[in-house]
């Protein structure tokens, strides 16, 4: 189970104390458990500092602690701080990736929704995507609309997510695809072949969490060349 230890302090010297948690940081490169460190300033009180720091489980925080870099530049915190902090311990008991979930509901919405209006809710009108198979980016929610479309009359297909890291606005999905090639798809009639791929999809996440800008990065040539649609090349 993820573990958080809160360590709530008062300080006058913020930057040596951030400078001492850069120390703590290099000195224990290679050691530390901890995976998500935290730091926060009370808006109202400058004074009032808040680290949250991210474990993987309770017991690995506790292998952290017992490390000498981590007990020394604890001590080192001690005498920059107004008092003694405070710990609180915290077992994780939900943990939502609101924009990653998003990025995963749009393909299931993709594959399996009988129409796209669920898109309405997780696209941004304005919503620019970026695919290198295409002359020109796509520009709107409507023309992204059509565009998948495309694939939905094409095929049958399902995705499966393989990898989702999330960065600030940025979601980052690893997919693999599957589909029965059962209509016309860019001129090609139907087929019946079944076809696989794997592809990368980045989007960019707005204030009001709505997706506003795609990359993607698939192999649409080898695509092609499952449905029969490539003259063979001799090398």
């Amino acid at each position: 189970m993820t573990f958080l230890q809160l360590i709530d302090c008062r300080t006058s010297r913020f930057e040596e104390m951030d400078r001492l948690l850069d120390q703590w940081a290099e000195q224990t490169r290679g050691k530390r458990t901890a995976t998500h460190a935290v730091v926060g300033k009370d808006r109202a009180d400058t004074s009032h500092v808040v680290e949250i720091v991210e474990f993987p489980s309770y017991e690995e925080a506790m292998r952290n602690s017992k490390l000498p870099e981590t007990d020394r530049i604890f001590r080192e915190m001690v005498a920059l701080c107004d008092g003694m902090p405070t710990f609180t311990d915290l077992d994780v008991v939900r943990d939502a990736r609101l924009n990653a979930d998003s990025a995963r509901r749009f393909f299931e919405i993709l594959a399996t929704e009988d129409d796209l209006s669920p898109m309405t809710g997780l696209i941004e009108e304005h919503y620019h995507d970026h695919d290198p198979a295409n002359e020109q980016d796509v520009i709107g929610l409507d023309h992204l609309r059509r565009e998948m479309d495309v694939w939905r009359g094409g095929f049958d297909f399902a995705f499966r997510i393989e990898d989702q890291l999330a960065e600030g606005d940025r979601v980052c999905t690893r997919w693999s695809w599957e589909g029965t090639h059962k209509g016309d798809f860019l001129g090609i009639p139907a087929t019946g072949r079944k076809a696989t791929m794997t592809g990368t999809t980045i989007f960019r996440f707005g204030d009001n969490g709505k997706i506003v800008e795609g990359w993607w990065q698939y192999d649409r040539l080898g695509l092609m060349a499952r449905l029969g649609a490539l003259e063979p090349t001799d090398l």
